[in-house]
């Protein structure tokens, strides 16, 4: 049996799997970066109202301090889409489209195949599995994961799919919402 996935890496998808590294193996670094990125926040609007003397005062220095507090926010709360960009950009052209097979009769790995050519996996080197709505990332690295497109999946149901990979891997699914 086999399952076959056909993927596209746009931006919506990177911007997906950008998520699924946060939250699963950057996560305790993620919640320190996040931490300090909303202090430093916090301490710009609170300094920018202590200004000596004169009171609130809008002057070159306000604006400086304000104006580093919203790109700080911005990289916060867009941190996935900005990390999906930066991947696409740094992806080699005809790579955008990945069909995988995970052929249950091969217990080593599966294989995915661009335009550029064809790679094997092996599910050793899998360090989690995440799983969202629309997709499943397979994280190997904190810089490094695949994403699969459950909507084009063929060769069975997520759940036997599921089924196959956490024996594949004896890894659990972790669900990211």
């Amino acid at each position: 049996m086999q399952y076959t996935f056909e993927t596209l890496y746009n931006q919506k998808s990177l911007a997906v799997m950008a998520k699924c590294l946060r939250k699963t193996i950057r996560k305790k670094k993620s919640k320190r970066s996040h931490i300090f990125g909303w202090l430093v926040v916090v301490l710009a609007v609170l300094l920018s109202f202590v200004s000596g003397d004169e009171g609130f005062v809008i002057d070159l220095r306000t604006i400086i301090t304000w104006t580093a507090g919203a790109a700080i926010v911005i990289a916060l709360v867009f941190e996935d889409q900005i990390n999906g960009y930066f991947a696409r950009k740094r992806m080699l052209k005809e790579t955008e489209k990945a069909v995988s097979v995970f052929d249950t009769e091969d217990p080593s790995g599966f294989v995915s195949e661009t335009e550029i050519g064809k790679s094997e996996f092996s599910y050793e080197k899998i360090a989690q599995i995440a799983e969202t709505k629309q997709y499943y990332v397979f994280v190997f690295s904190e810089n490094h994961a695949q994403i699969y497109d459950k909507s084009t999946m063929s060769g069975g149901t997520t759940e036997e799919f599921e089924h196959f990979l956490c024996n594949m891997t004896k890894k659990a699914v972790v669900k990211v919402s």
